[in-house]
């Protein structure tokens, strides 16, 4: 665990530190996310933040290669070195698309290619843990990993819509799959921890530490997709390596048969839960009033808790509460009795519900109060 720390605390001060120079580049090259009758800033802030978490992320590789244990990742395979290098090629489309907006099909395009680097190098899909363990062949196995590559980023940039809100939201996903991919580690034949998939992990951890410094209400500096689209790919590499490492007839620690089936598959949607169903709901809304899925719009969670009437920083945190809930409570499933964590998990809907619907601030429908014009403080579009 001490190694994972040094992991973290690298990536978070790395992270931080290179934030405030990442912003002085950000006026000089104009990449400002100009005031629109849609945001909360008032004034042109600058993006690009994900220049300064790639730089975290690589950071905290170089030192990884250097520790004892974590450095045997680097001695078997050059995975991790595939992660990074896919990480460099779709930030560096963020970014250009943070000065320059790229078109929809280029932006697609760039993360076709990074998910595919990241195949050539050895993470991708190895098998499925359908009926069993199911090995399809190598072709499906590199689409199927392109695919989720391509979701994940778009699912973190779809969600990327209020200060903090996609850096906080992707911390609590990572940290509840470290906790679950580290604990799943143990059961290995033979045990071992130290796995890509919790390196990852802890370095995604730390990489959002230490941005959200800097990126919470208010924000001076925005991810923009050069930070959304490389969020995303590492969740995507972290799930990628671990999915198929996990045998379902093991006991993963579970107090319940089915869940030791269910949890491999279920595990990884349920930690990027929130922005896998905002995304999934931007689709349908778009598709239905006959507009394209990756066009803009206002009806995002996020616009929906400010309609209500919650505060910016309030709606952030309690998306947190909704996503933590999420990720937490299937979590909860492989190592407490089912009825135990269906129970809390049903007591903190409620809490979370309640929390939803009453705007603390005595404004919002439920207050009788006006409803504030929809806003966001992002550049999120999808693709």
């Amino acid at each position: 665990m001490r190694e994972f720390l040094m992991v973290l605390l690298t990536a978070a001060v790395v992270t931080y530190l290179a934030t405030p120079l990442v912003r002085r580049l950000a006026l000089a090259t104009g990449a400002l996310t100009a005031v629109r009758d849609r945001d909360v800033h008032t004034v042109p802030i600058p993006r690009l933040g994900g220049v300064a978490m790639l730089v975290g992320f690589a950071a905290a590789v170089a030192l990884g290669e250097q520790l004892p244990y974590l450095g045997q990742l680097f001695d078997s395979s050059p995975q991790l070195w595939g992660v990074l290098l896919a990480a460099t090629i779709i930030t560096v489309l963020g970014a250009l698309d943070d000065v320059r907006e790229l078109d929809w099909m280029t932006k697609l395009a760039g993360q076709v290619i990074a998910g595919g680097v990241m195949a050539f190098f050895g993470v991708q899909l190895l098998s499925l843990p359908i009926g069993g363990v199911t090995v399809l062949p190598e072709p499906v196995m590199v689409t199927l990993t392109i695919l989720v590559v391509v979701i994940s980023t778009n699912a973190v940039n779809f969600i990327d819509g209020l200060d903090g809100l996609a850096a906080g939201v992707v911390l609590i996903a990572a940290a509840a799959f470290f906790g679950w991919s580290y604990l799943v580690s143990t059961n290995f034949d033979p045990p071992n921890v130290f796995s890509m998939a919790t390196f990852i992990s802890a370095a995604l951890i730390g990489v959002c530490a230490g941005f959200l410094p800097h990126n919470f209400h208010p924000a001076r500096l925005f991810m923009g997709d050069a930070g959304a689209l490389l969020l995303g790919l590492l969740l995507a590499a972290a799930t990628i390596s671990m999915t198929g490492s996990v045998d379902p007839s093991s006991s993963l620690a579970s107090a319940s048969a089915a869940a030791a089936i269910l949890l491999p598959i279920a595990m990884p949607l349920a930690i990027m839960g929130l922005p896998f169903v905002d995304m999934l709901l931007a689709v349908l809304r778009r598709t239905r009033a006959g507009q394209l899925p990756w066009k803009p719009d206002r009806g995002h969670l996020h616009h929906r808790m400010l309609d209500i009437g919650h505060s910016h920083r309030r709606a952030v945190v309690l998306l947190y509460l909704w996503a933590g809930l999420i990720a937490v409570g299937a979590v909860s499933f492989a190592y407490l009795p089912p009825w135990v964590s269906a129970l809390g998990i049903l007591l903190l809907v409620v809490v979370a519900t309640v929390l939803t619907r009453r705007p603390w601030n005595g404004t919002g429908p439920s207050a009788g109060g006006k409803v504030p014009p929809p806003a966001v403080s992002s550049d999120a579009q999808g693709l």
